[in-house]
């Protein structure tokens, strides 16, 4: 699945000449922690988060009094506290891909850029409603977790075994496993009982790690 099916098209943004004052109320407002900002064109050159604001908002051991803080919080404008060098992908990047740029640059949101100009965001909520769904999280199911030997074909064994013995796979992920040799699986199942399961795909695993009906 690509980007553009899970970002949010059109998404809230600030000018580079907006007061940092004015951007926090919008993120409160609209409850969101990150804010690109644009151009007149639609071009995006930079993104402001929360913490780029609280970093640039006075100490509370500050000695200004409140009319004081406002006053300079007010002149404080977007461009002088965003970040300019922004990561971003574009629609057709695979969701997988926007993944693995969230968690290795440690950031919580991509801008979605097309020709330049700004068309979305994917954030870190919006891949975990993903994961909730690829894991079958809210369908009713017995889940299993179990060790499966790495060799061709067994991902298929298994597949079926489960589909003679009469039961239906709600979601099935792979993840590393102990060492080169085995990775682990999860599967969900429905349609059959917890010892039909354990019956049916005991002679594909390795070793059966958890299993719970949820």
């Amino acid at each position: 699945m690509q980007v553009s099916k899970r970002m949010t098209g059109n998404p809230v943004t600030v000018s580079p000449d907006t007061p940092v004052s004015d951007a926090r109320v919008k993120m409160k407002r609209e409850n969101i922690h990150r804010l690109p900002v644009i151009d007149k064109n639609g071009h995006l050159i930079g993104i402001v988060t929360e913490k780029d604001i609280l970093y640039a908002s006075p100490s509370p051991a500050t000695s200004l009094d409140v009319y004081e803080i406002h006053s300079l919080m007010g002149k404080l404008e977007v461009h002088s506290v965003m970040t300019k060098d922004v990561i971003t992908v574009g629609p057709d990047t695979p969701l997988e891909d926007a993944a693995r740029i969230l968690a290795d640059n440690n950031i919580g949101g991509l801008p979605v850029v097309e020709n330049s100009i700004l068309v979305g965001i994917i954030t870190e909520s919006d891949l975990f409603r993903v994961f909730v769904e690829l894991f079958g999280a809210r369908e009713k199911g017995i889940r299993l977790t179990v060790l499966m030997p790495e060799k061709r074909g067994e991902l298929a064994d298994l597949s079926k075994a489960i589909a003679d013995a009469g039961g239906d796979i709600v979601s099935f992920g792979n993840m590393l496993g102990e060492n080169a040799t085995n990775r682990y699986a999860i599967i969900k199942i429905k349609n059959l009982s917890e010892k039909e399961i354990i019956k049916a795909i005991q002679p594909f695993t390795e070793r059966i790690a958890d299993v719970r009906e949820i």
